[in-house]
C-alpha cells in the first residue's frame, strides 16, 4: 500500500517508495555561511544507522564533509545509536563515506583549496528508499553579515505583520 503521492517500484521482488521523504535540515548553515553550490551525495551507512535515521536521530549542525586521500568523508555528524540495536551497533560519531564520481570529488576538492571555501551538509533525506545528503560549497560569513541577515529578516516579519493588520482592519 503507497501513500498519498507516492509510488511502489518493484526491483526483483521488493517493493521500494518513490519520492524524497527529508530526514534532517542543517538551518546553521544557512546563518553561518553564503551557499553557493549544492550537490547531492549517496553516503555509505550501516544497517542500525539507516534504522536510526529513519526515526529522525541525527545532527548536522557542527558537520562538514573533508577531502582524503581522493574520497569524500562527512565528519561531525552524529547518528544517535539505534535503540533496539546490539553489540554490534553503530559508532554514534565516526566518519561516514560519501559517494560522488570521480570528476566531482576532484572538483570540489579544486574549489575547497583554491578559493578558501568548505563543505557543508545542508539536508539529510530519503530518495527511493536510499539516504542521500545534499552537500554546499559554502563561504564562511562575517559577524556583520550575520546581523545584516537577522534585520532584513526582522524587517520582512514586520512589514508582513502591518500588511496583514492593515488587511484585517479594512475589511472590517
Amino acid at each position: 500500500m503507497a501513500g498519498a503521492g507516492k509510488t511502489l517500484h518493484t526491483i526483483g521482488f521488493v517493493a521500494r517508495p518513490s519520492g524524497t521523504k527529508p530526514i534532517a535540515e542543517n538551518r546553521r548553515a544557512r546563518h553561518e555561511y553564503h551557499l553557493l553550490e549544492r550537490l547531492e551525495a549517496g553516503i555509505e551507512l550501516t544497517g542500525t544507522e539507516v534504522k536510526s535515521l529513519r526515526e529522525g536521530q541525527v545532527t548536522l549542525q557542527r558537520a562538514y564533509a573533508d577531502v582524503r586521500g581522493g574520497e569524500l568523508y562527512l565528519v561531525g555528524a552524529h547518528i544517535s545509536e539505534y535503540a533496539q540495536g546490539n553489540l554490534a551497533n553503530h559508532d554514534p560519531d565516526r566518519d561516514r563515506k560519501l559517494l560522488l564520481h570521480r570528476r566531482e570529488i576532484d572538483s570540489l576538492l579544486g574549489k575547497v583549496q583554491e578559493r578558501g571555501l568548505t563543505l557543508v551538509p545542508t539536508r539529510l533525506y530519503f530518495k527511493n528508499g536510499r539516504v542521500k545528503v545534499e552537500l554546499a560549497v559554502a563561504r564562511g560569513k562575517e559577524a556583520r553579515d550575520k546581523r545584516r541577515d537577522l534585520a532584513d529578516r526582522d524587517a520582512k516579519r514586520q512589514i508582513e505583520r502591518a500588511l496583514k493588520d492593515r488587511g484585517r482592519s479594512s475589511g472590517s
